[in-house]
């Protein structure tokens, strides 16, 4: 029998969330899971139809599922301030435990040759990570030919430096053109698209950093921070990786205060870690702007995953039902499957320079791949920078 969420304590609310934090280990499956098991089956906050129900919202919204779903589990029990304390219980282990790291990280340096060697070896299995991802995301949203040629085009589209905003929106509407059968709209579209490219001049793609000569051009304020995280959060179509692409601009391509390894170390430091995999961004911006600057990215990434649930989740909840807006949505994320591809080609060129590199690469995708246990990740990574630390030094 199914009894209404139970009126705890606010302290007995927010320790129940930060042990869910404790152990969130193995990516958001195992996450989501771990939810379900806890408070569907065991304690019956809802029915298993509503929480279905409520994951399919979040997985067509930006943001963590995970996270977004322990937010709304606390405003269930205890109204908007419950969720606001189960969001933060969640994800505040994971956010202290990257933001000691990202300390260690920035304060010590890779100057050591053992440690350099560590992280050298953690790269290409980080830029296997990401391949994999690729092709699970790619599986779920793909699932027609008129998708995956989406995709292809937003590939293409960022190979050629078309501003994102405009390839996701095109993405968006070219994919509801074409799913309704429309395909002379669509081709004019695309004509239009690809006239406006080779025939107008491109606006630089827009950040909230000027432009910068090489990671040492110096620290970007903390609005900007907060605001590459915002649109990051805002972003986040189909789980954590779709992050990858917008954050490695602004703070590699457009900020120029990290460079692509220090990018990648900071995957790999968030890949090991309980917590949701967007955890990464608290390491880009304390390289960005130190422990405020962790603290502004943060905020940023985040405030889109509790504010979509404590401001308007029953709304949420009707419009996704809405085909037109699927449409729209399938397109973007099909879009952000094929800017992924092309921000992994940059990484990876990157991290794959040398033989050994590659066979790491290699190993750790094939692993990846056949091994689907929630601790596999963490377990490459380990193994990957054991692998640096004896071969590359």
């Amino acid at each position: 029998m199914i009894s209404d969420p139970p009126n705890e304590s606010y302290p007995r609310l927010f320790l129940r969330f930060l042990r869910f934090g404790l152990l969130a280990w193995g990516g958001p499956v195992a996450q989501i899971d771990m939810i379900r098991h806890e408070l569907v089956e065991r304690e019956r906050w809802v029915t298993q139809e509503r929480f279905l129900r409520t994951l399919a919202v979040y997985q067509v919204l930006p943001g963590p599922e995970a996270h977004e779903l322990c937010v709304y589990f606390g405003m269930l029990s205890r109204g908007r301030l419950g969720g606001l304390l189960a969001g933060l219980g969640f994800m505040l282990p994971g956010f202290l435990l990257m933001f000691l790291l990202s300390w260690l990280y920035a304060g010590h340096g890779l100057d050591h040759g053992r440690m350099a060697a560590a992280f050298a070896g953690v790269q290409p299995a980080v830029v296997a990570l990401i391949v994999r991802a690729i092709g699970r995301i790619g599986r779920r949203a793909l699932t027609t030919l008129w998708l995956g040629i989406v995709a292809i085009l937003a590939l293409l589209a960022s190979l050629l430096q078309v501003h994102f905003l405009l390839t996701l929106g095109g993405a968006g509407v070219l994919y509801a053109l074409l799913h309704r059968g429309r395909r002379a709209a669509a081709l004019v579209l695309l004509v239009a698209l690809a006239a406006g490219l080779f025939w107008l001049p491109m606006p630089a793609q827009d950040s909230p950093f000027p432009e910068r000569n090489g990671a040492a051009a110096g620290a970007p304020a903390l609005p900007a921070l907060f605001l590459s995280g915002l649109r990051t959060g805002l972003l986040t179509f189909g789980g954590a990786y779709t992050a990858i692409p917008f954050l490695q601009y602004d703070a590699v391509v457009r900020g120029g205060f990290m460079t692509n390894r220090e990018f990648l170390d900071g995957i790999a430091l968030g890949g090991v870690l309980p917590a949701p995999l967007i955890i990464f961004g608290t390491f880009v911006g304390y390289i960005g702007g130190g422990a405020a600057g962790a603290l502004a990215l943060t905020a940023g990434i985040f405030l889109p995953a509790f504010s979509f649930t404590l401001v308007g989740h029953s709304y949420l909840e009707r419009a996704v039902h809405n085909p037109a807006l699927h449409d729209l949505l399938d397109g973007i994320t099909a879009g952000v499957v094929g800017l992924i591809a092309a921000t992994t080609l940059d990484l990876a060129r990157s991290a794959l320079t040398g033989p050994a590199a590659l066979v790491i690469f290699a190993a750790a995708l094939v692993t990846l791949i056949l091994w689907r246990a929630g601790y596999a990740i963490a377990l490459v990574m380990i193994a990957a920078a054991l692998a640096g630390w004896l071969w590359l030094a």
